[in-house]
């Protein structure tokens, strides 16, 4: 073996004709580069910036990245701060059945941009454009704690252009009128949620968590302090709202207030702790009940929008608001989602316009209710061309 003697480090040629690195780490043990090389300017020119990083102490030890990736991520999960259950659930969903089986047994330190580039194309294969997009999101989340935290490595390898990117289908987005027309062709227990959580823009885990006391019908308004998660398919947890921005209060249309009143008269228990939407035997509601209750796929499609789903009223209560041309940052505040400044800064300033969207969206409403009160064939027929669904259903 022929041994290369400079300045910083050595190189030499092994048996295999291939060239091997070592160095004097800044800890005082000596290293080799993780990898051989073909030519001698190859492994010079790594040795050239190994030295830099030091120089500009950037040097990370390489024992640090021997952890496995799934090792590492399963930890990032469960020690990351202020995750919801629900999103917990997700990401370790995300991690066992799209990352682990095939980076799981990686260790960090030889994460590779072409590494993951080769199976966010295999994923993209075996799984919807979604679940690829959130899988790749996820990685790079962790890695980037990796990187900018735990100085486990140098540079994230998730660096694959528009990875990140879902392409979701567009969603379908309903008519007042045909709002109105669900609302009665549903169970009367159900009509008053459908028609609140679509003109209040309001999230499921929002409308589920109402207590009588959250609703003040004589403001025409709905405070949302709270949502309830499901997890594993089965258990209920009541947490805060998505966003910070989640908890806020709500300007309601006229049109609702009666949908309202009928409801807390005849479904909802006495009290100001009482929840507002119940299953049947009074129970938190779940949303297999009331897929059951409202025979939700059914009813829609015999109203002419199947795959409509329940996050849909939310979608089309935004796009209604949208209309009304109010402004983008009070539009945020009533939807509840975050923006660069924090919308709830702005939620006290913006009540006076919030009101004005409920009002603006009563004249839309009242300019259609006649209409509602026998639906046409043509309206059953063609459901104003909404769109066939192809996410989770409600």
């Amino acid at each position: 073996m022929t041994q290369h003697r400079r300045q910083f480090g050595s190189i030499r040629k092994l048996p295999s004709g291939r060239f091997q690195v070592r160095y004097l780490g800044p800890d005082g043990r000596m290293r080799a580069a993780p990898r051989t090389f073909s030519r001698k300017d190859e492994a010079r020119r790594w040795l050239t910036f190994a030295e830099a990083q030091m120089i500009r102490g950037e040097w990370i030890n390489p024992d640090h990245g021997k952890v496995l990736l799934e090792d590492y991520a399963r930890m990032w999960i469960q020690e990351r701060p202020k995750l919801r259950p629900r999103t917990v659930e997700l990401y370790s969903l995300l991690l066992r059945l799209h990352i682990a089986p095939y980076l799981g047994e990686v260790e960090i330190g030889r994460l590779s941009t072409p590494m993951v580039r080769s199976w966010r194309a295999k994923l993209a294969q075996k799984s919807s454009d979604v679940m690829a997009a959130k899988a790749y999101r996820l990685l790079r989340a962790v890695l980037n704690t990796a990187v900018r935290e735990d100085e486990l490595i140098r540079i994230n390898p998730c660096r694959i252009p528009g990875a990140d990117k879902e392409n979701n289908p567009e969603r379908p987005v309903l008519t007042i009128a045909q709002v109105l027309t669900l609302a009665k062709s549903v169970p009367e227990r159900y009509g008053a949620m459908i028609v609140l959580t679509t003109f209040a823009c309001l999230r499921w885990g929002e409308a589920i968590a109402l207590l009588r006391d959250d609703v003040d019908l004589a403001a025409r308004s709905v405070s949302v302090t709270k949502a309830y998660s499901e997890i594993n398919g089965s258990v209920l947890v009541v947490g805060p709202t998505k966003s910070r921005a989640g908890v806020r209060t709500v300007s309601i249309p006229a049109l609702v207030v009666p949908y309202l009143q009928n409801h807390l008269a005849n479904f909802t228990s006495p009290g100001d702790k009482a929840l507002i939407f119940t299953g049947a035997k009074g129970g938190v509601l779940r949303r297999s009940n009331f897929r059951t209750g409202t025979r939700w796929s059914e009813t829609c499609k015999a109203l002419g929008f199947p795959g409509l789903h329940f996050h849909d009223l939310r979608h089309t209560g935004n796009t209604l608001a949208a209309q009304t041309g109010t402004s983008l940052r009070d539009l945020m505040t009533r939807m509840g989602h975050d923006s660069p400044r924090a919308a709830l800064i702005y939620q006290h300033a913006s009540s006076g316009a919030d009101r004005a969207i409920a009002d603006a969206l009563d004249l839309l409403i009242e300019a259609t209710e006649d209409a509602t009160e026998e639906p046409s064939s043509e309206h059953d027929q063609d459901g104003d061309g909404i769109a066939e669904a192809t996410d989770l259903a409600v």
